[in-house]
């Protein structure tokens, strides 16, 4: 089990020892993420973590930051999702100091020039083009805005080029000042580590002042059910990309284990059941696979496959096939054995370096405000049942809570709504 200390001013630091490495990384993660953002700033938070890397007082310019860490060997990024901000730096432990110097700097001293601001806003519009314009990329904002309408949950983490114009350096500084404070705050450690570091993760992150402010709470989804959600882009393409799914389970839902069971078996592996049908039967699709994601109050059950477009209808229809086979009659205690392997494989393998450990507690200290060990993971997906799985299936799989999102040679939805019609 890490070791959890909360500083005086309210930041969690989460601690996890690691042997056989001389790696550290330091991870410090925000709950705020573009579902917290109103309209008229959407793509703020993303904003934020971009300029973090522009320069503070004590290193003026993105190059002298840059300069620091790459004479040092550095592994470092941040990211932005829809519920959390990240930063992080993987080091050799002798440097551990630096890393914790260098984030405390850049997340609380940073400049925002508005010349570097200004600079930064037309980077991050190429980047959204460059999303917009990758149907692989594209599907994934696109599905998400089907399926949760006009709720900041399915919102571009980007923004758009509207959104992009509209936010300037007081409404970034107001957004930054109201989540980037010490309650809000976890600073995951993990690798080689010593006593050292605790006494050095103080000194800066405890330097903060304790804060009294309320952090600003999400707008909840409200998904009602009904008619399928369609959504069509036209794009002349040989290949459709398609992404299919329904609203799930919230990371507080102890359905979850079951659902990962259920998704594993659907489409989580190259032997699994929509791979197997799609592609190795029919040659229908080169990738397909299926997903789950999770957030404090909903989840998402997802479907991707990029399809050729001559023979769309039959792979809608072997994949909609597989869904209601599921829902209906659930796996088999050879899947369901298979399932649990693969998935305690995955879990194992993925947390042997340290960055992945660092993100895993974290992650869980940020999100629920306790720790579950990889350990009381495992063993929740080694108590799943048959009856678990399809019950699970049953609930989800239905045809009045289906989004469906496509890009291709398509102008008009009907031919959609007609596969749809009625298949659950």
């Amino acid at each position: 089990m890490p070791q959890k200390i909360i500083l005086k001013n309210g930041a969690r630091v989460v601690l996890e020892p690691m042997a056989g490495t001389e790696a550290v990384t330091v991870l410090v993660l925000f709950k705020v993420g573009s579902r917290y953002e109103t309209k008229n700033i959407n793509g703020v938070s993303h904003f934020i973590e971009h300029m973090m890397f522009k320069g503070t007082g004590k290193r003026p310019n993105t190059q002298i930051i840059t300069r620091e860490l790459d004479a040092l060997g550095a592994e470092y990024n941040a990211f932005t999702a829809k519920d959390h901000t990240g930063y992080y730096i993987k080091i050799n432990s002798e440097h551990k100091d630096v890393a914790l110097d260098m984030l405390f700097d850049m997340l609380f001293n940073s400049k925002f020039d508005a010349k570097e601001l200004d600079r930064e806003r037309k980077v991050i519009l190429e980047e959204i083009h460059m999303y917009k314009d990758n149907p692989m990329m594209h599907i994934e904002d696109m599905f998400e805005q089907t399926l949760f309408s006009d709720c900041p949950l399915g919102w571009s983490i980007a923004g758009d080029a509207d959104s992009m114009g509209k936010i300037d350096r007081a409404k970034m500084l107001a957004y930054r000042d109201a989540f980037y404070l010490p309650q809000n705050m976890v600073i995951g450690i993990a690798g080689k580590i010593d006593d050292g570091v605790i006494k050095t993760a103080e000194k800066y992150f405890g330097s903060l002042p304790k804060s009294a402010q309320k952090i600003p709470e999400i707008k909840k989804v409200d998904f009602k059910p009904g008619a399928p959600k369609i959504a069509v882009e036209y794009k002349d393409t040989e290949q459709v990309q398609l992404a299919l799914g329904f609203p799930a389970y919230s990371w507080w839902d102890k359905r979850l284990p079951a659902l990962r069971v259920m998704t594993n078996v659907l489409g989580g592996t190259m032997s699994s059941r929509l791979f197997i049908a799609v592609r190795e039967r029919k040659g229908l699709a080169y990738s397909i696979h299926a997903a789950v994601d999770h957030f404090e109050d909903i989840g998402v059950l997802t479907i991707r496959a990029g399809l050729d477009k001559s023979r769309l209808e039959l792979a809608m229809k072997t994949i909609l096939a597989e869904l209601k086979k599921i829902s209906k009659d659930g796996i088999t205690a050879a899947e369901l054995r298979r399932a649990k392997e693969n998935l305690r494989g995955r879990i194992i393998l993925s947390l042997e370096d340290s960055e992945a450990l660092a993100a895993w507690y974290a992650k869980e200290e940020l999100d629920k405000n306790e720790i579950k060990t990889p350990a009381e993971k495992l063993a929740e997906i080694a108590a799943v049942t048959l009856a678990d799985v399809k019950a699970v299936a049953a609930d989800i799989i239905k045809n009045n809570k289906v989004a469906l999102a496509v890009i291709g040679p398509y102008k008009e939805t009907e031919l959609f709504h007609k596969i749809l019609k009625d298949k659950f």
